[in-house]
């Protein structure tokens, strides 16, 4: 259901829901009837397979109508709790109750509130605000259950879409946001109510918790990290961690796992039963009226529970709570459930109460995970277990067993990371060996015990010692785990691969876990090759494909051909330090499997073209770059604002390095590239728009310009000889002084693509340069409105635009305006 780009309308979706729950309703009737007695003629146990499967048919048909109709009835009134275009964009009054942990420090804070009632029309229950200080005042104290009025401007959600890219307008869905808001003014506090909800008062609970950890544990490097494994907070966590956590392959450790909520879970149950077999009551073990069996689950249920919702509520902890609350309740009524069984069980219920919850890569490889352990469990079992007749032996035996499975687990992970991220760590089968034991038992219970004792009067010493030990143990197991993650071999990247493969290589992995005996069970895991090994289509010789990615305000520019690759500008760089070089352009570059840049071309240096060098020429090899300005000398001067890539690899400076001008030309594939622009004689070094590299690129059948940003003045003197273009780069992200009329006229473009921020200060595009391109008979594209545009010239198809906005639209997207 999270697949479709529309739901049905309003007025089917009744019928639609009633069609499914009558579909639902029949394959219910027909299970019970048709299969509720056992099959005893012998004429009809010949059809026994053939039964089975179409009770597993009948079944999967009532899952399938129960969950679509579930999703569809949640989605839809998720989408009617929208923020009406009246409101979009200008100043509401609103009186908003904060409903989570608030991040950020004095100066900038991000927090989810709900709008009070009544609401105003057209207001949506649940928003994002963002609050900046003014004129460096600090900003007051903010807490969950705090009731403010504030002066809110408000926007629908909007985030950039990119091929294989992150969908943030889909995770704010998922969140239940739909509206973001910025604070104006200066609002008013009218009251404190923590009590005023469950919900609320378990953040409250949670805060208080984080902050007591922020005493215990000061400003030490990795107090963030202690704070995420306590509760679930992983706001303050580093991007630079977060990197090394994911290339060294132990994201999963650092943060609330399922591992650790049945740690803590089996922790308090076991110690309740112990407990309560030795009490009485009057002089009668209280274990005769409740076997300690039944207490024992209860607790592990109720600990396990609390755990998660302080910890957040994640999926892995719902995933975790869900499959244990079937084992206790299974463990109190004495029925025997099978792994399977409850693995499925656990599915189910996460699903029907969060359909969006498999938008989450966490979904997929939480589950994947303990699926694959449940069967290499079984498959171990089933091969036999010999008692071996020392603790040496024994010992070795348990060590031999927690690499088969630890191995099991990273191989059969693969296809997941491989699809989900195209990236699998190769050193996590290393550093998970000691990391897991370390992290699970020593560092989480240090950190839990620093989480409970900060909040006692009295006993903070004991926290801050607990806090201080666990920072040491973990700060001494991130040596290794940093020098194996800065490895050039720790991370694979792997091109993003059509499902189909996927579903091979997990077919393999089903195969390659089954239990001993079963022909080429070693073998299957060269299933995965195929998906490994897979790389796009590339153009034919003489042809090209150009993608104008959405990176906002900024410039970023993929072009492809036969055998070559070459990048036009980097894309901005934000205040905050992050660039889009990091977040759009190498992951794309990643996706289409490209590991090396035959060309780089920086149009000039302001941060808008720039700002993702770095992180470009620090994760990618380039053989040639072309530029305006020097280059090195613009890498030193933001050395120190490195970013997180450029922490691991040194920057690699490229092969060959030369400055653009108007007549440098070269031929790549039978696509031939030039340079109109600037003018040789022209020396001067700086960050000018005039100095722009201007990149002709014309092959076969299609011809495309890519102006940078130059201005009407250089168009003058450029179009003298200029053929007909096909695809046009609008100038300077579609400036009104730019994209004049001897450009338009002499260009004749058939597609013109901006690309621009949305909702930019700057106004990007005009309106009068959209009209005057789409005068001349050019469609006009923007990448605020429509994603990454992608413009492929093809022999077979002619030249053709797909932007992704049409491509991977879902329903919970905005229409392209």
């Amino acid at each position: 259901m999270q697949c479709l780009p529309v739901l049905p309308q309003q007025r089917w979706f009744a019928p639609t829901l009633l069609a499914l729950t009558l579909m639902a309703g029949v394959s219910w009737y027909i299970a019970r009837a048709w299969f509720a007695a056992p099959v005893a003629s012998p004429s009809i146990h010949r059809f026994t397979s053939l039964l089975l499967l179409a009770r597993l048919g009948c079944a999967s048909v009532l899952g399938l109508c129960i969950g679509a109709a579930s999703a569809l009835w949640q989605a839809q009134l998720r989408l009617d709790d929208a923020l009406a275009w009246a409101h979009h964009d200008v100043v509401s009054r609103l009186i908003v109750r904060i409903a989570d942990l608030p991040q950020g420090d004095g100066k900038h804070y991000r927090f989810m509130a709900d709008v009070d009632e009544p609401r105003p029309e057209g207001i949506p229950s649940r928003i994002a605000v963002s609050w900046h200080a003014q004129s460096g005042a600090p900003l007051p104290a903010l807490k969950p259950g705090q009731i403010w009025r504030m002066a809110l401007v408000l926007r629908q959600p909007h985030g950039a879409r990119n091929p294989h890219g992150y969908d943030a307008e889909g995770r704010l869905f998922a969140m239940g946001i739909r509206a973001t808001a910025t604070v104006r003014g200066v609002p008013r506090l009218l009251g404190d109510e923590p009590w005023h909800s469950p919900g609320i008062l378990i953040e409250r609970v949670r805060h208080w918790m984080r902050d007591g950890m922020r005493q215990a544990l000061e400003k030490r490097r990795y107090a963030p990290v202690l704070i995420a494994l306590a509760m679930g907070d992983q706001a303050a966590v580093e991007r630079v961690d977060w990197q090394i956590f994911n290339r060294a392959g132990i994201t999963h450790l650092v943060s609330i796992s399922g591992m650790h909520v049945t740690l803590i879970a089996a922790v308090g149950g076991v110690a309740t039963a112990f407990l309560w077999r030795r009490a009485r009551w009057r002089t009668v073990r209280v274990a005769e009226y409740l076997p300690a069996q039944v207490v024992g689950a209860a607790a592990a249920l109720w600990v396990a529970l609390l755990y998660c919702l302080l910890a957040g509520w994640g999926v892995p902890a719902r995933r975790t709570f869900f499959m244990l609350a079937v084992v206790a309740l299974a463990a109190m009524v004495r029925l025997p459930l099978s792994p399977s069984r409850i693995l499925a069980l656990a599915g189910a219920v996460v699903s029907l109460l969060d359909p969006w919850s498999v938008l989450a890569p966490g979904f997929w490889l939480s589950f994947g995970a303990v699926a694959i352990l449940l069967r290499v469990g079984a498959s171990m079992d089933s091969g036999g277990r010999r008692e071996r007749p020392d603790w040496r032996g024994r010992l070795r035996a348990a060590l031999v067993e927690f690499g088969w499975v630890q191995s099991a687990i990273t191989l059969g992970l693969v296809p997941l990371l491989a699809y989900l991220m195209q990236q699998v760590s190769l050193a996590s089968p290393l550093v998970n060996v000691y990391a897991i034991p370390i992290v699970s038992f020593l560092v989480t219970p240090l950190a839990l015990a620093c989480a409970l004792l900060s909040t006692i009067p009295g006993l903070q010493w004991l926290a801050h010692g607990a806090g201080i030990l666990g920072h040491g143990i973990f700060d001494a197991m991130m040596v290794p785990v940093k020098w194996m993650s800065a490895s050039n071999w720790a991370v694979l990247d792997v091109a993003a691969a059509p499902w189909p493969w996927m579903a091979l290589a997990l077919f393999g992995v089903a195969w390659a876990v089954q239990p001993y005996g079963l022909p080429l069970r070693t073998a299957a895991w060269l299933l995965m090759l195929p998906m490994l090994c897979w790389r796009p289509e590339r153009p034919a010789p003489g042809y090209w494909t150009l993608t104008a990615l959405d990176v906002g305000q900024g410039s970023a520019i993929v072009i492809e051909t036969a055998t070559q690759v070459w990048l036009f500008d980097t894309g901005p760089m934000t205040r905050q330090g992050n660039d889009a070089g990091e977040r759009v352009v190498v992951p794309y570059l990643r996706a289409r499997g490209h590991r090396v840049l035959n060309g780089l071309v920086v149009s000039h240096a302001d941060m808008d073209h720039a700002g993702g060098v770095r992180s470009v020429l620090s994760s990618l090899v380039v053989d040639q770059s072309y530029s305006s300005f020097d280059l090195s000398a613009l890498i030193r001067k933001h050395g120190a604002g490195k970013t997180a890539s450029a922490l691991f690899t040194e920057v690699r400076m490229p092969q060959s390095m030369q400055r653009c001008h108007a007549g440098q030309a070269w031929t790549v594939d039978g696509v031939q590239f030039r340079f109109l622009h600037p003018d040789a004689a022209i020396k001067t070094d700086g960050p000018g728009n005039a100095r722009s590299c201007v990149l002709m690129i014309q092959g076969k059948a299609h011809t495309a310009l890519l102006p940078g940003d130059i201005g009407i003045a250089q168009e003058r003197r450029m179009v003298h000889g200029l053929p007909r273009m096909d695809v046009v780069i609008a100038p300077h992200h579609g400036s009104a002084t730019s994209s004049g009329q001897a450009l338009v006229w002499a260009a004749d473009a058939k597609h013109v693509i901006a690309q621009a921020g949305y909702m930019n200060r700057f106004g990007h595009p005009a309106a009068a340069v959209q009209a005057r391109w789409r005068e001349a008979g050019a469609t006009f594209w923007r990448t605020d409105h429509h994603g990454a545009t992608v413009a492929i010239s093809d022999r077979g198809r002619g030249l053709r635009i797909e932007a992704q906005a049409d491509v991977s639209r879902r329903y919970w997207h905005r229409e392209p305006q």
